[in-house]
């Protein structure tokens, strides 16, 4: 049995507590909140005892084994290597950190206290992606990744009207990319390493963040497009285009399905059946990940997590996007 606690009551940490429910070797043992009201009212619907509302207390802890983090993006870092260096493992929800000096301190905290540090990207480990990766080798060459996750966000409406909420703060590094074009940077990585140049467009909010933005990306022999956005919608799906076909996933994210359009007119269905929630898979490998003694996964490895945090800062670096986490070293806190 893993004990697990989590830090974050919003709606995701609900998802990832639901997508675990029926795993039997997963309990959850402590939650963390800032305030002590919001951290009972969320322990009492899970029933559990153990409520803190420091992260070095919930770090020192003998009442837990790993923690799951879906705090704001600019407070990862900080929080993890706390419950590394205690150690915890960690699965930290995406983006891994602010930027890629943030990534490779927590690299090096887990590396140093013989722990698991985990980026949640649930996407490689869903039943689609494993379909995607078997069955690359039939388009062929490949000579274009095309990417999209264009979602017109619920806060956006708030946002124009007055109300800058953590979605659209560069205090907390948010924004269109960090939010959803990882989403799709990630899984290019996993597919095809790390490429040789990105160049970046963007429209930027008064707020500082990014509303919208595109990426185009250069490989030896290919290139990525990728476009992602907070304030529009897109019903168009992803593509992967080699020489004897092209690849369609519905949705990058969350791919349902998958086929496969072959040169000479052939259609091939290859995705399958998703049994469950999204959150679930990520979840089992993590806990196997512990029972089997292991430091890392090889698919949601470190050096994915690095090179797509490095993508994300070159990106940002050609829009002019700079969150407060870049000028500053972080240190552990209780934010």
């Amino acid at each position: 049995m893993i004990r697990f606690g989590v830090i974050g009551t919003n709606w995701i940490t609900d998802r990832f507590l639901q997508s675990v429910k029926d795993m039997p070797d997963f309990s959850l043992t402590a939650v963390y909140s800032r305030t002590s009201d919001r951290a009972r009212e969320f322990a009492e619907k899970y029933q559990v005892h153990n409520t803190f509302t420091t992260i070095e207390e919930m770090a020192k802890s003998n009442q837990l084994d790993a923690v799951y983090i879906a705090s704001p993006n600019s407070f990862h870092a900080s929080q993890a290597i706390t419950f590394l260096n205690h150690g915890k493992h960690v699965l930290c929800e995406k983006p891994l950190a602010s930027n890629a000096a943030e990534v490779e301190k927590m690299i090096m905290a887990a590396n140093g206290n013989h722990v698991i540090l985990m980026e949640a990207m649930r996407t490689i480990y869903l039943p689609n992606f494993s379909c995607i990766k078997g069955n690359l080798h039939k388009i062929g060459k490949v000579r274009r990744y095309v990417a999209s996750y264009c979602q017109y966000s619920s806060r956006y409406d708030m946002y124009k009207s007055g109300t800058v909420l953590n979605a659209f703060n560069p205090f907390f590094s948010n924004g269109s990319l960090m939010d959803l074009g990882v989403y799709c940077i990630y899984p290019m990585v996993v597919l095809f390493g790390e490429p040789n140049e990105v160049k970046a467009t963007g429209v930027m909010l008064e707020s500082g963040v990014d509303g919208e933005g595109s990426l185009l990306i250069k490989y030896a022999e290919m290139e990525a497009v990728i476009m992602h956005s907070k304030i529009t919608d897109s019903k168009l799906p992803s593509e992967i285009q080699g020489e004897e076909g092209t690849m369609i996933i519905d949705h990058i994210a969350t791919p349902k399905h998958v086929e496969i359009r072959y040169r000479d007119g052939r259609k091939e269905v290859i995705s399958t059946k998703q049994e469950k929630d999204g959150m679930y898979y990520e979840a089992r490998a993590f806990v196997d990940l512990i029972q089997k003694g292991k430091r890392e996964s090889s698919i949601n490895s470190h050096e994915h997590s690095s090179v797509t945090a490095r993508i994300l800062d070159a990106a940002r670096r050609e829009i002019g996007l700079i969150f407060p986490a870049d000028r500053e070293i972080n240190t552990p806190s209780d934010n």
